[in-house]
């Protein structure tokens, strides 16, 4: 490579960006698009900011790394690359190793090398450094290696731009520190920021946080190597069958997308049932095991990875097809996912093949995810209260006893008071700054229904006889369909140039449904009272002295097999009753798999579901021919039953309150082994509590039961 602060006098510019393109792609031929010498030009030479709206694999990358090298020639500085994904970091570093670019990574799962690279930049050794957003909120990157790379950095690339818009799908609070960067930034320094899934109001929000001068340049969102489909079956067996039936037939290796990590293993263990060389990936399998997945299907190794969307921006392989077990909650989100395929040159004549599989459940789903939405107002100002009564700084952990929010919601909460000013992360945790803060309900209540409509419009794309592949570039506001209306592709289902059977076979709809049908899903024990019970005045800490026994639950609410009926069950409209035929024959077949040893049984009070919950302790005592000696009870109806539901240390509280063991015969419990039912588990507090409780009175052992879980 040439040296950093050599320049490279009599060389036409674009001509030699073009040599350093052939070094990187490996190819001599290789020649820049128009729009991409205007970005790579307007940084280089002019030291503009410019955004980048250009479909995936269409070569944004190739972008910034040329630019790079030519910015090095000239003597400035190491580009820094804001990337969110480890996946597209470890892509992008092989291919700037191809073109002799020095490049080194800053994420969480490196930082035993910090401190080297830290080094290196200091040096003058490093060309690109790709920084994932969460480090931006670091308090020591921030504050000490932030301002250095700020002052001395050559090129600010920012990728996935459109996570920077709480209007854009993939909205992440991480990448709202950008804004902060950007107005710190000397001037002179140029910056990039793309993304291949921006509609016209992300990309105008964007864009006016890079600021007014940026040059925009969006190009055609077509994917011309994809042929896009959808298959409506009615039932969760009939989609798994189909799968079963027509995997083999999809080009090449591929991804299946579902919607949960429960449905990710429930789908790879029946493909892989019926011959199909599949494994299952979320974002919590193994850091390990995750690489080893991706180079698999990178290879070839696998015919699928049954995958949550953590497998999903920047995952940069030849793909042959992408199936969705369930439909995102947006066209973008879709638009998105079906990118990683048809990417490749090892593609069949065809093209790769892109095919939806859509569920009524998705809704639910959808609905649940939109529930995570940024908190209601009192409890961020209860936070506000307690960083600011505390007068010092406060980790998470020793904020969440304190609030009703679940870690992750919290932390989200707090990295967006940070870039509104009125919290502050330092050593330690969280700081209160005094400054005011205003709710922005308005555009929260905007943002929310902006959601909604992406929801319908992919509702839209389900039942639409329209051309799918013009669908979804209007749905990103692809000027080249909003100038065209006659545009079709004449790849797609609709067009007439994707057929896709609805077809399944007898014996996969069979050996599915035996699959869902199968109850029993194991009830893990806590193991660890949540931490800061102290401060809200419950004395119990650490390790779990006595907890119940591993339980059982017939599915979780999001299974396909039995979710559907327990979704009905738990729905917050759905009346009382006895426990439904399916759901009682399903505990059946369960309990005789599992074959509980127990000597009594308990029951957990329910001021919402007494006749279920009854139903189901007098069922389950006739069939196990064991007595119902007493009840975990409500004694204080003030306390709601929700009360601490996305929290654990509120939900210990709220339980320790609300509920009291009421025993009929005290010695039916000493000494046995009892079984402590409920209806459902959300969070396993209100049974490891009543077991605590059990334990207290002199049980030798107790296992938890429930129908379903709904955590």
């Amino acid at each position: 490579m040439t040296s950093p602060t050599a320049a490279v006098p009599g060389t036409d510019p674009r001509e030699r960006a073009e040599e350093h393109l052939q070094a990187l792609v490996g190819r001599p031929d290789a020649t820049l698009y128009d729009d991409q010498w205007a970005a790579i030009s307007a940084l280089v030479e002019d030291r503009r900011r410019a955004l980048v709206v250009q479909r995936t694999g269409w070569g944004k990358s190739a972008v910034y790394f040329v630019a790079t090298l030519l910015l090095r020639e000239r003597g400035a500085g190491p580009t820094v690359i804001i990337s969110p994904l480890l996946a597209l970091m470890r892509n992008q570093i092989a291919a700037a190793e191809r073109a002799g670019i020095r490049a080194v990574t800053v994420n969480s799962t490196n930082v035993e090398q910090w401190d080297e690279v830290h080094r290196a930049i200091q040096a003058g050794e490093i060309d690109v450094l790709l920084v994932s957003p969460e480090r931006l909120n670091n308090p020591g990157f921030r504050d000490e290696v932030l301002p250095r790379l700020a002052a001395t950095c050559g090129l600010l690339v920012i990728d996935e731009a459109h996570c920077i818009s709480d209007w854009g799908h993939d909205f992440r609070p991480d990448y709202r520190r950008i804004r902060t960067l950007l107005q710190d930034l000397p001037a002179g320094i140029p910056v990039l920021a793309t993304t291949a899934t921006a509609n016209q109001r992300v990309t105008d929000d964007v864009s006016e946080q890079l600021g007014a001068s940026t040059l925009v340049l969006r190009g055609s969102l077509d994917r011309e190597s994809l042929r896009l489909g959808v298959v409506r079956l009615k039932t969760a067996e009939q989609r798994l069958a189909w799968l079963a039936d027509h995997l083999s037939e999809q080009p090449g290796s591929g991804i299946v997308y579902c919607l949960t990590v429960a449905a990710t293993q429930e789908v790879a263990d029946y493909l892989r049932s019926r011959g199909h060389d599949v494994a299952a990936y979320s974002g919590q399998t193994e850091q390990t095991e995750r690489l080893a997945l991706e180079q698999a299907l990178l290879d070839g190794e696998v015919k699928a990875l049954v995958a949550t969307s953590a497998l999903g921006m920047g995952f940069d392989a030849s793909l042959g097809f992408v199936v969705n077990l369930g439909a995102p909650s947006s066209p973008v989100a879709y638009y998105q996912q079906v990118g990683r395929a048809g990417r490749g040159v090892n593609l069949p004549p065809e093209g790769a093949s892109v095919v939806l599989l859509p569920a009524i459940e998705d809704r639910d789903i959808w609905a649940y995810f939109a529930s995570l939405a940024f908190p209601r107002e009192e409890l961020v100002r209860e936070t506000l209260a307690v960083l600011a009564e505390e007068g010092r700084a406060l980790s998470t952990a020793a904020i969440e006893p304190r609030v009703d929010l679940s870690r992750t919601r919290l932390e989200t909460m707090l990295k967006v008071l940070d870039v509104d000013g009125a919290v502050r992360r330092v050593r330690g945790g969280w700081e209160s700054t005094g400054q005011e803060w205003a709710y922005d309900a308005d555009r929260y209540a905007r943002v929310a229904a902006s959601r909604a409509a992406e929801q319908q419009a992919m509702l839209d794309y389900l039942g639409s006889d329209e051309c799918r592949m013009r669908f979804l570039r209007g749905q990103l506001d692809d000027p080249e369909v909003v100038a065209d209306p006659a545009w079709r592709c004449g790849r797609c289902d609709n067009c007439g140039g994707l057929a896709l059977s609805t077809d399944v076979s007898v014996a996969a709809v069979e050996e599915a449904a035996d699959r869902l049908a199968r109850p029993g899903v194991p009830l893990e024990p806590r193991k660890l009272w949540p931490t800061g019970l102290s401060s809200i005045g419950i004395s119990l800490s650490g390790k779990i002295r006595q907890p119940p026994e591993t339980g059982r639950a017939i599915a979780r609410a999001t299974d396909l097999g039995h979710g559907a009926a327990l979704r009905g069950l738990f729905a917050i409209d759905a009346e009382d009753g006895p426990v439904p035929v399916s759901l009682a024959r399903a505990m059946v077949a369960m309990l005789q798999d599992w074959q509980p040893k127990v000597d009594a049984i308990v029951v957990t009070g329910s001021e919402r579901r007494r006749q279920l919950t009854a139903d189901l302790a007098s069922g389950l005592s006739r069939f196990l021919q064991v007595p119902v000696v007493g009840r975990w009870a409500v004694v204080d109806l003030s306390v709601g039953p929700d009360r601490g539901a996305t929290n654990s240390a509120q939900r210990v509280a709220a339980v320790s309150r609300r509920c009291a063991l009421q025993l009929d015969d005290p010695a039916a419990v000493r000494d046995a082994r009892v079984l402590l039912v409920d209806d459902r588990s959300v969070t396993g507090w209100s049974l490891t509590l009543g077991a605590a409780a059990l334990h207290d009175a002199g049980a030798a052992a107790v296992v938890p039961l429930v129908l379903g879980l709904t955590n």
